[in-house]
């Protein structure tokens, strides 16, 4: 029989390559759009916010003239008081008889330094990793409360899945912060990750559940029958297989973490997103430093996709963990 002859939208080469054109027309029409715009871009002014020369300064420490004697700067005030002051490694930034006033400059020299985008960057990363380890703390505690067999640890666990899974997220991180961070006098950084963290793992649990709750009941009643106590069997046969299928949704919410980790800034944590709000009060850039905000986001999603997408291949070829 003839093989019936494959649709050209069909093909993968084909379909890649009108996919490419379709992005390239929003993006193309999106570039028209700003150019009519009634905006000044200001893309050179991005780079010293990811990092900059910041200037160390020796200062005068009165008013009084100047005298410069090799690396040395002594200054000499009215009263007589002198003060020698070591520059060596510094750049002299007066000249020898000039008269200063106490705070001016003397001698500085400059350093590479990490710009606010960096440091809300650094600070978006340790409030997610913080959160994911208490997240999957608590996922583990609440999975085996559920499938435990004993009513009271299922009534605790399921309440409180309920509770936390039918309330926003931001409405949580406020009461945690004014309410919880009050009374036990915690920091705003300590009530931000344990907001995600108790939020998520509520989320995960659900995932650890139906993954293990979906591994085959034959292989625990084969493990018994093989003389396997729960622990072993959970460990050596129910876990492998039950985490190798959770691990898409489980990498899913890592990332959506990442992303709602933004909404720890209403309570002041300087992250990325308030990082971003100040750069926009200050220099009044929105377009700018939003685009690049998103792009920094998307850049540690797409690196967690990456890797899960990876890992998930190896559990795959392997067979489970």
């Amino acid at each position: 029989m003839a093989r019936k002859k494959e649709s050209i939208l069909k093909n993968k080469t084909f379909g890649h390559i009108l996919a490419g054109g379709f992005y390239f027309l929003v993006l193309f029409c999106l570039y028209i759009a700003a150019t009519h715009m009634n905006y000044i871009w200001k893309w050179n002014s991005v780079p010293k916010y990811f990092a900059y020369q910041k200037k160390v300064e020796l200062s005068a420490p009165f008013d009084g003239i100047v005298t410069i004697k090799g690396d040395k700067i002594i200054v000499v005030n009215g009263d007589g008081d002198k003060k020698i002051i070591d520059t060596k490694g510094y750049k002299i930034d007066v000249k020898d008889g000039m008269e200063v006033y106490e705070g001016d400059s003397l001698a500085y020299y400059t350093v590479w330094t990490s710009g606010p985008l960096l440091k809300g960057l650094y600070v978006t990363l340790e409030i997610s990793a913080y959160a994911a380890i208490l997240a999957f703390v608590l996922g583990w505690i609440l999975t085996f409360m559920r499938i435990s067999g004993y009513p009271f640890l299922n009534d605790i666990a399921t309440v409180y899945i309920t509770i936390i899974r039918g309330t926003p997220l931001l409405v949580q991180i406020f009461i945690f912060y004014f309410i919880i961070a009050t009374i036990f006098n915690l920091e705003r950084f300590v009530a931000g990750a344990a907001s995600l963290g108790l939020f998520y793992g509520a989320y995960i649990a659900e995932i650890l559940r139906g993954a293990i709750q979906s591994v085959d009941k034959g292989q625990t009643e084969a493990s018994k029958s093989l003389g396997m106590n729960y622990v072993q069997t959970m460990g050596y046969i129910v876990m492998p297989q039950a985490l190798k299928r959770a691990l898409p949704a489980l990498v899913g919410e890592i990332i959506a973490m990442v992303k709602d980790s933004s909404l720890v800034s209403v309570i002041s944590i300087t992250d990325l997103t308030k990082v971003g709000r100040e750069i926009v009060a200050n220099t009044f850039s929105p377009f700018e430093t939003w685009l690049i905000v998103a792009g920094m986001y998307f850049s540690i999603t797409f690196t967690l996709a990456i890797i899960g997408h990876k890992y998930e291949k190896k559990l795959k070829a392997k067979g489970g963990f």
